[in-house]
């Protein structure tokens, strides 16, 4: 990434990274969320009229009283924009009109063009999603298997041979199974019915004469021991010709019909041979003309099935039962296809279209003809419904994960096997689930979710697209070993053959060069290919999964020269699920990128290659749940993907045009485009996302700057500089203390909450409607019955929150009241009612609070009112909306993950003085278990550890992509210099950066003045030469008087021994001797330390916890509910119970499953002795016993309940008491009790004061 320097002010990107990279970007990452915008626009500009022209015309059951015919479409605006929906809590759409003619044939009168309104169309936002009823969400393209043909294996248990299986799954209408047989028959079922001979099939589809069926397949049934056609004919004797095979066939689909030829040749015409009842659809003939080797002879706009199709299946099948020809792999992606939201959409509209069709043509079939109209006829419900359902109720349409941008990213590049159609998780084997070769450059083979959806959900890998079939192609550079005569790149390349004119004069000579005086003389050559040497261009063809099966592929990572030429004799390559050594003259085409094999998530972890699958997947996943932090830091040990990530986001601010900042203010930027006009950006202030979490745009340019086209502008809440930023760079030590980090769990400083560096907003939205209800209109209002001034005193005098409020739980937000169900009035009331008019009526307080356990400030407020004439429900008068934001420092229990599946709870803040300390007396920020590596294999963790700390040090930042970073060499180079840089006093270990070029600068200038070779110290083109010098000058410093002459292939020995025999370590180890905060003391070992990049996930403690005294109880068993959301208590299981029995506390545990939990009586006793201040009485039964007793009662079962005095007890006593609505029974109680309470108070006082007197 390079720095775009603006003409005037400061730089408004961020600084150059240092590249590890090797490899050229060759090919640029394409727009990510194109899977999304390109599907959608073609489902408004083709599916549709497609669609349209299926149904149309529609003529009514007789086809001889009138036609409908549809001859168009259009769009109009939609009605509201996106912010307004998702305000309003309303759905972004746009009105679709059909126009339609109707011809009434018994009068041949043409009605006029006439448009009909079709309904609200959902309408894709232009980040891919759809706003409905206020929230956002995505379609996730469903990945299931391609319409087309399968041939499968399966092994004869007798004898092991091979016997093939096939499938012809068509786009719609019934499917094919074909079978072999142990003795040789080939039968087929129909739409899974029961099988018949092969032979019988093809005679009922026109090859009638034995003879005939032997000459259609004499090419390849030509193995005399297994004669599957004449085996089949014998099969079925009866069946000897065209009609009896038809009739046969009819019984068969149609029991019980009487049965004729003409009948059953018009079945098996209509249910193979007719495209309105069989259709392959585009992929589905495609996919067979490919298979069957028919692309010459069917062609691919004929979508029905052909008999040509049906002979080649036939002879395919037998070719695969003699093993001339190969399976199919089901699980290769060459079929499987993609359904994206397009095609999805498309489905549900069609659904809902041929009901349309099916209402109009009862309607035509019964209207009077000089009544009719085309709206009488169409009814568009169907329509609008299947569209809803779909949007609302369909496995596909997902609530957006809007966690941070890279799950939104990825929620949008999602592949899902389930759904409609699909597989279910039940059902999935784990060979569909298991990662394939085929998968290479299209599914991401890293991420995936780790519960029982594993394999089941994917991700699109970065570089991959979806073609017109569905089928997902990755770009490959393409080699060539022959040039045509006139082409230019033939200049500077070795010819592999003679070349001759047509004399026979030679040109060249094998391995010759050719110049450019040969070029000229090659060129006027009549048309010819030379032979070259191999060479990689920068021709970049897309394959699928299926073509690319033909060639050889080499990696991405495999050497070059200027020329594109292979430097190596032997290339690591893959041809099909092979890995191969090939010679460059094997060798067709060449990854285009390292990354392209990984989803855009995977691509973001740095040394991806160190790191274990299973890890990598976690930190692929935990990214996506990254909370976004107030004040957003960009990785210092990054990738490169992290500006991409977010570039389709619509997080971030693009400049349209090149220009100057004319103003900037937190809400707008303003620029001056050097065309003389204005682009005016408008910023997103504190939105609240799906999750809760908050977006907030900030800018980052100032008035003055001159900007081109694509900087950035303004940043969002986790993004810096244009570049994801979803943690926070702090110093880590891998070291056990005080056991606070056992088993996985952090230690942090208290500096990272003072500081705020881990600190993130949430915002939460409260919403309260006042309705018009059958006793009367509710209210909003500040007068709310027996509330006191203290609760009211945030409120407006209409009884609405203002901004800027602090809440907590159970504060009012927004006064309402609702009247009561009155009886009748006495003669007092009703003289009251007549003095005081309403004010006297009963009402209700039902306004809207904080829920328990919340708290905030109060950000944004809005009222809809039908008086302002906004639009709202029926029966709703009034709507107001409330938003409270809440700052949330990070703390004990909260949950903190690297980028390689390193995550952990924090188990302690601990002061910034007690943790451990660097030499110069810097406390680290973060301790992490060292236990928690060998056995994870997560290694990338230790790499950026080293890499963060040499950049932190030496103030530059570093991109390290995917399997083309930074080597352990370089690393050690940077970790070298940073030392030196320490040693020449120029540097400190603080928290504080460091200016790059500076630090480099002086640094040289030290290590010349000391006689050390400084500018190569610095420079990358020497890889080592940086460790060696900074190992000498150690060794010198720890009293080696002769560093300088030492062989370098003794030095690493040497400084082992001695790092060995002080217990210190060595400069390019990244360890460090620290410190104990508490006690002064040096740790006994030396420890890794170094920068980490730590990210807060959304699994906050406070979401979490909770705690209950009294509430609601289940309406059975009397029980507390469970959970925090129903406000329930702690479950004291089975286990649980064991563990009280195992201390023989019994009386602990019978007041937990009596008082504590069902027994009605005795808790209502219980919380009337705690008031009291007297002593709990003993339990009673609990309610869960008295269920137990009915349940028996019910099966007959006498069931009797004996005291201790061997008495039974009564019915009576175990009848039910009357069940507490909720807690209103306690909360009675509690009231008259407290009242009762304070009267006996006020009483003690009367009598203190008669004393007095």
């Amino acid at each position: 990434m390079v720095s775009l320097l603006p003409a005037t002010g400061m730089p408004s990107v961020a600084a150059p990274r240092k590249s590890y990279s090797k490899i050229p970007d060759v090919v640029e990452v394409p727009n990510l969320i194109d899977i999304q915008l390109a599907s959608f626009r073609w489902f408004m500009e083709d599916a549709l009229k497609d669609l349209i022209e299926e149904i149309s015309p529609i003529k009514d059951f007789n086809g001889n009283r009138m036609e409908l015919e549809f001859i168009g479409y259009e769009f109009r605006e939609p009605r509201l924009s996106e912010e307004d929906c998702r305000e309003r809590d309303q759905s972004y759409s746009v009105p679709l009109y059909v126009k339609a003619r109707l011809i009434i044939k018994a009068t041949g009168e043409i009605k006029e063009p006439f448009e009909l309104f079709f309904g609200d169309l959902p309408l894709m936002t232009r980040n891919g999603t759809f706003i409905t009823s206020g929230t956002e969400r995505v379609i996730v393209s469903q990945l299931l298997r391609s319409p087309g043909v399968y041939f499968t294996v399966q092994e004869d248990t007798a004898t092991g041979r091979p016997l093939c299986h096939t499938s012809l799954i068509p786009s719609r209408g019934a499917w094919l199974e074909f079978e072999t047989s142990n003795r040789d028959v080939i039968s087929v079922k129909i739409d899974g019915r029961r099988k018949i001979p092969v032979t019988s099939f093809l005679r009922a589809v026109g090859y009638g004469s034995d003879q005939e069926l032997i000459d259609l397949f004499c090419d390849v049934d030509t193995v005399s021991e297994h004669s599957y056609i004449r085996a089949s004919i014998e099969k079925d004797q009866l069946i000897r010709d065209t009609n009896s095979a038809l009739i046969d066939i009819y019984g068969r689909l149609r029991p019980g019909d009487p049965a004729n030829v003409e009948n059953a040749g018009r079945l098996v015409n209509d249910m193979f041979f007719s495209p309105e009842h069989y259709d392959l659809g585009m992929v589905g003939r495609y996919k067979v003309n490919r298979r069957l080797g028919l692309k010459d002879i069917v062609a691919e706009e004929n979508r029905a099935l052909t008999k040509q199709d049906i002979i080649a299946i036939i002879k395919q099948i037998i070719r695969i039962n003699n093993g001339i020809d190969h399976k199919d792999d089901i699980d290769h992606l060459g079929n499987r296809r993609i359904r994206t939201v397009g095609e999805l959409i498309q489905n549900q509209f069609r659904v809902g279209l041929l009901r349309l069709e099916r209402v109009a043509k009862e309607r035509m079939s019964i209207v009077a003809l000089d009544q009719v109209t085309p709206s009488g006829l169409v009814n568009i419900r169907p329509v609008v419904a299947a569209v809803r359902e779909f949007f609302g109720g369909s496995q596909l349409s997902s609530f957006m994960d809007q966690t941070n941008p890279l799950s939104e990213l990825t929620n949008k590049r999602r592949l899902s096997a389930m759904g409609p159609g699909g597989l279910s998780r039940e059902r999935a084997g784990f060979d569909v689930r298991d990662v394939h070769f085929s998968h290479y450059g299209r599914i991401c083979p890293i991420e995936t979710p780790e519960g029982p959806n594993i394999g089941l959900i994917g991700s699109l890998a970065t570089y991959a697209r979806v073609n017109r079939y569905g089928f997902i192609e990755t770009p490959y550079r393409k080699v060539f070993k022959e040039l045509h005569n006139h082409d230019s790149r033939l200049v500077g390349l070795a010819v592999r053959e003679t070349i001759t004119d047509e004399s026979g004069e030679t040109i060249l000579s094998a391995g010759s060069v050719v110049d450019s005086k040969t070029f000229k003389v090659l060129a006027k050559l009549p048309e010819r290919l030379i032979p070259v040497e191999p060479f990689v261009s920068d021709e970049i063809p897309y394959l699928s999964a299926d073509e690319e099966d033909k060639y050889v592929i080499a990696q991405a990572t495999a050497r070059l020269d200027e020329r594109g030429r292979f430097l190596d004799e032997r290339i690591e390559s893959r041809f099909g699920e092979q890995y191969l050594y090939e010679p460059p003259m094997k060798i067709d085409y060449m990854d285009v990128s390292p990354k392209q094999i990984f989803s855009v998530a995977a691509s973001l972890i740095p040394f991806l290659e160190h790191d274990d699958a299973n890890r990598a997947l976690m930190g692929a996943n935990m990214q996506r749940q990254a909370v976004p932090l107030l004040r957003p830091e960009a990785p210092l040990v990054a990738t490169g993907m992290e500006m991409e990530a977010v570039r389709y986001s619509g997080h971030v601010i693009f400049a349209r045009n090149s220009g100057t900042v004319k103003s900037v203010t937190s809400e707008k930027i303003v620029v001056k485009t050097d065309g003389k006009g204005e682009d005016t950006y408008k910023l997103i202030k504190f939105m609240r996302t799906n999750q809760g979490t908050c977006i907030n745009q900030r800018p980052v340019v100032s008035a003055g700057d001159v900007v081109i086209a694509g900087q950035v502008l303004a940043d969002s809440s986790a993004t810096e500089n244009g570049e994801l930023a979803l943690g926070q760079n702090v110093i880590c030590a891998f070291m056990s203390w005080h056991g606070y980090n056992y088993e996985d769990a952090i230690i942090i400083s208290d500096r990272l909450v003072k500081a705020d560096r881990f600190t993130s907003i949430h915002i939460s939205k409260h919403e309260v409607e006042a309705r018009d209800t059958k006793l009367g209109l509710e209210e909003i209002t500040r007068d709310i019955p027996n509330v006191g001034e203290e609760s009211l005193r945030e409120l407006d005098e209409e009884g609405i929150i203002r901004v800027g409020a602090e809440v907590g739980p159970d504060d009012i937000l927004v006064g309402k009241i609702t009247p009561k169900g009155e009886t009748e009035l006495s003669a007092e009331e009703k003289l009251l009612r007549a003095i005081f008019g309403e004010k006297a009526r009963e009402v209700k307080d039902t306004s809207l609070r904080m829920p328990h356990g919340e708290w905030g400030k109060v950000i944004a407020v809005k009222v809809f009112s039908r008086d302002n004439g906004d639009d709202l429900p029926a029966r709703v008068n009034k709507w107001v909306q409330v938003w409270v934001a809440q700052k949330r420092k990070i703390s004990v229990g909260d949950k903190l993950a690297g980028r390689h599946g390193n995550k952990g709870v924090i188990s302690i803040v601990a002061p910034s003085e007690d943790m451990p300390f660097l030499p110069d007396g810097t406390p680290v920020d973060v301790v992490l278990n060292p236990i928690g590596v060998p056995s994870r294999m997560n290694l990338g963790q230790i790499l950026e550890l080293h890499l963060g700390w040499a950049g932190h040090l030496l103030g530059f930042k570093v991109r390290t992509p995917v399997f083309d970073g930074a080597t352990d060499v370089a690393i050690e180079d940077d970790l070298a210099r940073a030392y030196v840089a320490q040693s020449a006093g120029l540097i400190k270990l603080d928290y504080e950066a460091k200016d790059a070029k500076t630090v480099a600068t002086k640094t040289i200038e030290w290590l010349n003045s000391k006689g050390w070779d400084g500018s190569r110290t610095f420079d990358d083109n020497y890889p080592g030469f940086g460790r060696e010098t900074c190992l000498r000058l150690w060794l010198e410093e720890h009293g080696v008087s002769d560093a300088r002459k030492i062989p370098a292939n003794e030095l690493d020995e040497l400084v082992f021994k001695l790092a060995k025999e002080q217990n210190i370590s060595s400069p390019i180890a990244g360890k460090m001797i620290l410190r104990d905060g508490k006690t002064g003391d040096f740790f006994d070992q030396p420890i890794t330390v170094g920068n980490m990049y730590i990210l807060k996930l959304i699994h906050l403690v406070e979401d979490k916890v909770h705690a209950r005294a009294t509430g609601p109880y289940s309406l059975i068993s009397q029980q507390p509910l469970g959970g925090k959301a129903q406000f329930g208590g702690q479950r004291f299981g089975e286990m649980e119970v064991w563990t009280l029995e195992a201390y023989g506390a019994a009386y602990n545990l019978q007041e937990m499953l009596t008082i504590k939990s069902d027994d009605v009586t005795g808790r209502a006793k219980a919380y009337e002795s705690i008031v009291k201040g007297e002593d709990v009485s003993q339990p009673g039964v609990p309610e869960s016993f008295k269920v137990l007793v009915k349940e028996l009662q019910s099966l007959g079962l006498a069931v009797e309940v004996i005291n201790e005095e061997e008495k039974v007890l009564p019915a009576e006593r175990l009848k039910e008491t009357p069940l507490p609505e909720e807690e209103s029974e306690l909360s009675a109680l509690a009231s008259e009790l407290t009242s009762q309470l304070l009267e006996s108070n006020e009483d003690e006082e009367e009598d203190t004061d008669n004393q007095d007197e």
